[in-house]
């Protein structure tokens, strides 16, 4: 497996991608691919964070971090993480998270945050948002709303988080 940056000539098969990623996913509106596409072409989209796993010359999966913001303080925003169902349960969406945590630490970001299965997350060092002082600008469980601390001596947060208007979240 390869973990690279996406490149233009990538964008349909990431759309494809993403779009079976989703197709059968439980929390879903099955606009995900057109949420990549949105977010490429915002002011959010930092392209270096935007990879892509290959798997026998094929692109297999892709992770996006965006930037958002908590309290005028910029952080990455982790949305959305797609693996071709062919290729889920193999380590994929891991690789990508912590390859993506490697470049995001290298960059000078300090969180992300991620909507999302606990436990999956986890497994990545994500834990409830809160615990950072981060809060969803929506209604969801503590336990879905999480964010990782990407460099230990980053200050604690205390705010809102405030999405990219591609999101369509107030």
């Amino acid at each position: 497996m390869i973990i690279r940056q996406e490149q233009s000539s990538d964008y349909n098969t990431v759309y494809q991608t993403v779009k079976s990623a989703f197709k059968n996913a439980e929390h879903s509106d099955g606009n995900e691919q057109e949420l990549v596409a949105a977010l490429r072409s915002s002011k959010a989209f930092v392209p270096e964070l935007s990879l892509v796993a290959v798997c026998n010359g094929s692109i297999a999966g892709h992770i996006l971090f965006t930037k958002a913001t908590v309290s005028e303080r910029v952080v990455l925003a982790l949305a959305p993480l797609s693996v071709l169902p062919a290729y889920q349960r193999q380590g994929i969406g891991q690789a990508l998270i912590a390859e993506g945590h490697r470049i995001a630490r290298e960059s000078g970001y300090e969180y992300s945050i991620v909507l999302g299965y606990p436990q999956y997350y986890a497994k990545a060092g994500y834990r409830p948002a809160s615990l950072f002082g981060i809060k969803a600008p929506f209604e969801v469980p503590d336990d879905n709303f999480m964010a990782i601390r990407l460099k230990p001596a980053a200050e604690q947060l205390n705010g809102i988080v405030k999405y990219d208007s591609a999101f369509g979240i107030m």
